[in-house]
């Protein structure tokens, strides 16, 4: 009996063994689980690779600011502003290009005409001055007449200084779009009066009104 029961008790010590065989088997499952994770490093992997193309193809938008930029050139053009026309009364034709280039043409002539009036007046009047010094022994009327050719070679000098200034002043109010523009009164000066007085700066009633006061 007692052999028997030894016999008994050694037989469940061999089943331990057996238990222990299944917790190997355990240790796989860990295998897999390592082996999840290359999974996501790949997946990381690939999703790094993907978003990377999507930058370079932001960089090659960059190009179009190059052509925004060369468009603006184009803003130059668009400043220029047309030039503008002297203004008529409502019963008279606008100024023709013919009629303003012989206008400026008629304007240069006279320009030049009166700086050689000056420069031969200035020249006449410089004479006078010096033969006044010269006469010393001439008479009354001698010196009295020499006075006056004196002052009147000055006064055709400062006439002609003046139709000098009207001159260029008619020149650059054509430049700037303003003439033909009364003076005074803002209205049209007429354009059959500017082509017959070029200088004129203002219209026929506040030039009468003027030549009265």
């Amino acid at each position: 009996a007692a052999a028997k029961k030894a016999a008994a008790k050694k037989a469940p010590a061999k089943k331990d063994p057996a238990k222990k065989a299944p917790a190997k088997k355990a240790a796989p499952k860990k295998a897999v689980a390592k082996k999840a994770a290359p999974k996501k490093a790949a997946a990381k992997k690939a999703a790094a690779k993907k978003a990377t193309p999507k930058k370079a193809v932001a960089k090659k938008a960059a190009p179009k600011k190059a052509t925004e930029t060369k468009a603006a050139p184009k803003k130059a053009t668009i400043k220029r502003a047309p030039k503008k026309r002297p203004v008529v009364r409502e019963d008279e034709s606008p100024w023709t290009d013919s009629e303003l280039a012989e206008m400026r043409t008629e304007l240069h002539s006279e320009r030049e005409r009166l700086l050689e009036e000056i420069a031969t007046t200035e020249e006449g009047l410089a004479d006078l001055i010096r033969d006044s010094g010269d006469g010393a022994g001439d008479d009354q009327a001698d010196a009295g007449s020499k006075t006056f050719e004196r002052e009147h070679e000055m006064s055709l000098a400062n006439n002609a200084r003046d139709m000098l200034e009207q001159v260029d002043h008619a020149l650059a109010r054509i430049a700037d779009g303003s003439y033909g523009v009364c003076e005074s009164c803002g209205k049209p000066i007429g354009k059959y009066r500017l082509q017959a007085f070029p200088r004129a700066t203002l219209c026929r009633t506040c030039k009468e009104a003027e030549e009265r006061f």
